[in-house]
């Protein structure tokens, strides 16, 4: 029986309260579960049901956060790497990613109707990460090409009922405005995730500001909400300028746990995870000056221990919003 999505037409986060989501999942299952991940890919775990545990018990930890403290939360799916060039280099046909995309929104639907309560509705969100690699812009591709590459996991997500699609760790605009056309296109909302380097600005070297900008003013606002993803609160606090029209359309943050620049986290062999309750104060701090933000979580380096210090440190400055 195909299954439906609950939230595609109202997105609960739009209507304001706090929302968590996860963390870095492949460095967690790298550096805690010692699990190989070939090209830094999580979703090859969807194949067999002992790998799958993996990714549950994953899970299982920032649900379980969301729910002690009665916020929302967003189930990325483990999908940042399944697309068609990457699933390729990995021996994956189209079709295989296509039914493994399909899959792993059916583990979110498992894993909301576990869970989900009154006071922690749970949205279903089909992650995709860019066509190349994630801290370069490489080869920028046209908007339309980016459309029609990235319409396979669109469409899948579509299918599975997923109720929004969330583009991460985006470095330039062209392939973010795709993206976005592919999800209208399939009459899903779409949330878009850029990266910055340590200078807050995309590896492209454009703004956030031009960044947002142009996607807006090609899709006709077509994002739900754009986010920050892959960078540590030093490198984009300074560029978010307060009250703006532009800094007003990012609701979401998921930082790194590491203030390295990209180069340096791709040359480590090690993992940084920072200091979880440093962090979560930063996120305080950005909340305070941009009280629109309410989707919040983590990336590279952070696992749930930073999740956690982000609601505590982030809970009061929603309660005092609401006072």
């Amino acid at each position: 029986m195909k299954t439906t999505a609950r939230y595609r037409h109202r997105l609960p986060q739009g209507d304001g309260g706090l929302f968590l989501t996860d963390g870095g999942i492949e460095t967690s299952l790298i550096f805690q579960d010692g699990l190989d991940l070939p090209l830094f890919a999580a979703f090859p775990l969807m194949r067999d049901a002992k790998s799958r545990q993996f990714l549950i018990r994953y899970y299982e930890r920032y649900i379980d956060i969301a729910r002690t403290h009665a916020m929302g939360f967003v189930l990325e799916s483990p999908t940042w790497r399944a697309s068609a060039d990457w699933g390729a280099k990995l021996g994956y046909s189209a079709a295989d990613i296509a039914a493994i995309n399909a899959d792993a929104i059916g583990l979110m639907h498992d894993l909301r109707d576990g869970y989900e309560d009154r006071a922690s509705p749970m949205v279903v969100s089909g992650c995709i990460g860019p066509r190349g690699d994630g801290y370069v812009p490489g080869e920028v591709m046209s908007e339309d090409a980016a459309e029609a590459y990235h319409a396979l996991q669109v469409e899948a997500f579509a299918d599975a009922g997923a109720d929004m699609v969330s583009a991460t760790t985006m470095t330039n605009t062209s392939e973010a405005i795709g993206i976005v056309r592919a999800a209208l296109q399939a009459g899903m909302p779409v949330a878009i995730a850029f990266t910055v380097e340590t200078d807050g600005r995309l590896p492209t070297g454009q703004t956030l500001t031009e960044a947002i900008s142009l996607v807006d003013q090609a899709t006709a606002n077509g994002p739900a909400y754009y986010m920050i993803n892959c960078a540590h609160p030093t490198h984009f606090r300074e560029v978010m300028e307060a009250d703006q029209d532009w800094t007003r359309r990012i609701r979401g943050l998921r930082a790194n746990a590491s203030r390295r620049s990209h180069q340096e986290l791709n040359d480590s062999p090690d993992l940084d995870a920072g200091d979880p309750i440093e962090l979560g104060g930063q996120y305080r701090d950005l909340l305070q000056t941009h009280p629109q933000i309410n989707v919040l979580g983590g990336c590279c380096g952070t696992d749930h221990r930073h999740v956690e210090c982000i609601a505590l440190a982030c809970k009061t400055v929603s309660a005092a919003g609401t006072a």
